[in-house]
């Protein structure tokens, strides 16, 4: 399985343009 960039995930799971700290996407980055 290829490994994801860290921007597709967070862009992926983030709320808004400026999210990158909420619960998803912390849980997105370590899973």
């Amino acid at each position: 399985m290829a490994i994801e960039p860290k921007a597709e995930v967070i862009a992926r799971h983030r709320q808004s343009d400026n999210d990158t700290g909420s619960p998803e996407v912390q849980i997105a980055l370590l899973s």
